[in-house]
């Protein structure tokens, strides 16, 4: 009796730890840890809205500067296993200054810097992570983008139309800067431009170590999102 009582015990043991490394992450992840947020995209504006101001803003134009405002949001996302559970991490900040210029139907330029010291998730210890040894906030403080090529649209959208495009331009991120395209859309409402897009990045490309740390694993690579509200300069 002993022998079988023991045997019970051991059996039973190994159950239960099997099922705290996997139940264990699976609780974690899906009522715990707290959901990613949805992927940036443009504010929906009503039809009404446009059309009670579409008349006045095409008359105006979009010629001239405009820069970044309040409500631009650039971050990440990157999909990370643990002990077999799926989860998208996410990381944002809203600390993005720029401008883009455009000249009738062409964007003739645009530059973004990004502080990427405020970029935070809800876990700090990924933060923490992500300012140490994956993006070494402290000798790489900034990215920045810089369009390469004009971007012609085929036409002016009236306010509340979306109309989406390639934008081609040099990304640097962790010292290191290479060309990226990208499709964007972008959106004319009452007060100026939005855009959003998402940019797909190869971690080692830009030498940036992979995120995996401890008993969580990423993919090699993620994606760099941005929505962009402009007011006129």
């Amino acid at each position: 009796m002993r022998g079988r009582s023991w045997k019970f015990w051991l059996v039973a043991g190994v159950l239960v730890l099997g099922v705290g490394v996997v139940g264990g992450p699976f609780v974690y992840i899906h009522f715990i840890e707290s959901k990613a947020p949805a992927p940036l995209s443009l504010a929906k504006t009503s039809p009404s809205a446009s059309a009670a101001s579409s008349t006045a803003t095409s008359a105006q134009g979009v010629d001239g500067a405009w820069t970044v405002t309040s409500g631009s949001t650039i971050g990440y996302r990157v999909q990370e296993v643990l002990f077999g559970q799926s989860n998208t991490a996410a990381g944002r900040t809203s600390s993005v200054t720029g401008s883009i210029t455009m000249e009738g139907k062409t964007v003739s330029a645009a530059t973004f810097t990004v502080d990427m010291t405020t970029v935070s998730s809800d876990q700090q210890r990924r933060d923490n992570q992500f300012n140490g040894r994956i993006m070494d906030t402290a000798s790489y403080p900034t990215a920045t983008f810089k369009l390469s090529n004009p971007i012609v649209l085929t036409s002016i959208p009236s306010v509340g139309m979306q109309a989406s495009t390639q934008a081609t331009g040099v990304l640097t991120m962790h010292g290191t800067s290479k060309s990226v395209t990208f499709t964007i859309t972008g959106q004319r409402t009452r007060d100026g431009i939005q855009v959003t897009g998402q940019i797909p990045v190869t971690f080692a490309d830009w030498n940036i170590p992979n995120p995996s740390f401890g008993p969580a694993t990423t993919q090699d690579h993620g994606v760099l999102e941005f929505l962009l509200v402009f007011k006129r300069a």
